[in-house]
C-alpha cells in the first residue's frame, strides 16, 4: 500500500459526531438520509473499499462552495468537510444543473469537476456576443495526501460559452475524462451548434489535453441541459445529453467509446420536440446485470439498460404513475442486481419539491410500491447509494 493510500484510508475512517446525516429508515429497501449540514447537491460515489464519497453545494447559490466529506458507514457518520474549490464563492448551484461533479480514481484520488460562478478565476475564452470572459469548467483532484484539494484549473481552452453542466469519469489506471458541452472558438453560434466536448489526462489528472469534439453528428446541445459521463468496469465510456437541433429538437442521445474517449459513435435515446430549455440531468449505474442510464423527458423520468457495443438504450422504463413535473433522475444498483430509480417532483427554478423513488429488477420490473417524501431544498436533487446488505440509502 502506497502512503498516500494509506493516508486516505486512515482519513476516511476517522468521522465525527458533527458530520453525520439524520437517516430515515423506510419500509422495505431504502433509507433516506440527509446531506450532511445542510448541503445540496448531493452526488454520491462508493469505491472499491466500500468507502462513500459525497460531494454537495453549500452557501450563496450564485457563487457558493463545494465541500467533499467520506464515510465508512454508508453515510451513517461522516469526516471533517473539506472544501473543494481554491477560490471562495467560485462555484454556482442556481439552475439545478451546474454543480460539482466526483469521481475517485487509482489509487482513491478524488476528482472533482464544476461550472464556475461569475466570480469563478480562471476566466474562460471570450465571449464574442457578449464581449465578456465566458465562464470556466473547473477542475481539482485531492493532493497527495489526501488531506486536501489542488487550486483549481480551467480545463476549457478551445471552447467558450459554458453553461449546462458538465460531468468527470476515472478509472483505476489513472485516466481521467471530463465532458462538457459549449461553442467552438472562432465557430458558429447558437445552441444547434453547441458541440459536446471531451478533455482526457493520462496522469491521474496531473494533465489534462486540450478538449476535442466527442461526436461528429451536428445535433447542437441544448444549452442550459446537464450532460453525464461515465466509465465502466469494461472501460468502456458512455455519455447521456440533451441535442437542440433545429433549436426545437431536445431529443435524448447516448454516446459510447471503446478507445478512452478518442472516438465515439451514437443513437437518439428518445425524441422530445420543445421550443424552450428543461434544464434537466441525467444518471448511470453498473452492476453484474449491465450498466443503465437514466433521464427526463416531458416531465417524466424513465432508465434503460444499455446495449453494450452498440450504443443505445433498447428499452425505456418510465416510472410508476403519471408524469408531469418530474426531473433529475438518480440511478444505483446493489449486488443482486436490483436497481433503485430516485427522482424530484415538483421542483423548478426557485422551488423545492419532493423525492420519489421505485426499485426495480435487472430487467426493469418494478419491485414493491414506489416511495415519497417531502424535503428536496430549492436547486437540489437527491444521491443514491447501495449497500452491502443489498438495501439502498438515498441523500437529500
Amino acid at each position: 500500500m502506497t502512503r498516500r493510500s494509506a493516508v486516505l484510508l486512515l482519513a476516511a475512517a476517522i468521522v465525527l459526531p458533527l458530520g453525520a446525516s439524520s437517516t430515515i429508515d423506510t419500509p422495505g429497501a431504502v433509507a433516506l438520509a440527509r446531506v450532511p449540514h445542510g448541503g445540496i447537491q448531493p452526488e454520491a460515489v462508493v469505491d472499491a473499499r466500500g468507502v462513500l464519497h459525497l460531494l454537495y453545494s453549500s452557501g450563496e447559490p450564485r457563487a457558493g462552495n463545494l465541500f467533499y466529506v467520506r464515510s465508512t458507514d454508508d453515510g451513517s457518520t461522516f469526516s471533517a468537510p473539506v472544501r473543494v474549490n481554491s477560490q471562495e464563492g467560485s462555484a454556482i448551484a442556481t439552475g439545478t444543473i451546474r454543480g460539482g461533479q466526483i469521481a475517485v480514481g487509482r489509487g482513491g484520488r478524488v476528482h472533482v469537476a464544476w461550472n464556475g460562478s461569475d466570480a469563478a478565476m480562471p476566466r474562460g475564452l471570450m465571449n464574442p456576443a457578449s464581449g465578456q470572459p465566458s465562464a470556466p469548467f473547473l477542475y481539482t483532484r485531492s493532493n497527495d495526501e489526501g488531506t486536501a484539494f489542488e487550486p483549481q484549473r480551467n480545463l476549457a481552452r478551445r471552447s467558450y460559452g459554458i453553461d449546462g453542466g458538465g460531468s468527470i469519469a476515472a478509472d483505476g489506471s489513472g485516466a481521467v475524462y471530463t465532458a462538457w458541452h459549449g461553442l467552438a472558438a472562432g465557430g458558429a453560434n447558437g445552441e444547434d451548434h453547441r458541440i459536446v466536448w471531451i478533455s482526457r489526462s493520462s496522469d491521474d489528472g496531473a494533465t489534462f489535453g486540450e478538449e476535442t469534439q466527442a461526436w461528429s453528428e451536428p445535433t447542437g446541445v441544448c444549452s442550459c441541459c446537464q450532460l453525464r459521463l461515465f466509465v465502466a468496469p469494461s472501460s468502456a465510456m458512455y455519455l447521456l445529453y440533451r441535442s437542440a437541433t433545429a433549436v426545437t429538437h431536445r431529443d435524448i442521445y447516448m454516446l459510447e467509446s471503446n478507445d478512452s474517449g478518442r472516438s465515439f459513435r451514437g443513437s437518439q435515446v428518445q425524441p422530445w420536440n420543445i421550443g424552450a430549455c428543461p434544464m434537466s440531468s441525467m444518471s448511470f449505474a453498473a452492476s453484474g446485470a449491465g450498466i443503465f442510464g437514466a433521464w427526463e423527458t416531458a416531465g417524466q423520468v424513465s432508465f434503460g439498460a444499455i446495449d453494450a457495443g452498440a450504443a443505445r438504450i433498447p428499452r425505456p422504463v418510465a416510472a410508476p404513475g403519471e408524469g408531469g413535473a418530474r426531473k433529475h433522475p438518480r440511478l444505483a444498483t446493489n449486488a443482486k442486481g436490483d436497481v433503485l430509480l430516485v427522482w424530484t417532483e415538483g421542483t423548478a427554478w426557485a422551488r423545492g419539491g419532493s423525492l420519489a423513488w421505485q426499485v426495480f429488477d435487472g430487467d426493469g420490473t418494478a419491485i414493491g410500491a414506489p416511495g415519497t417524501a417531502p424535503g428536496i431544498g430549492v436547486w437540489s436533487f437527491p444521491a443514491a447509494i447501495a449497500r452491502p446488505d443489498g438495501r439502498f440509502v438515498v441523500f437529500y
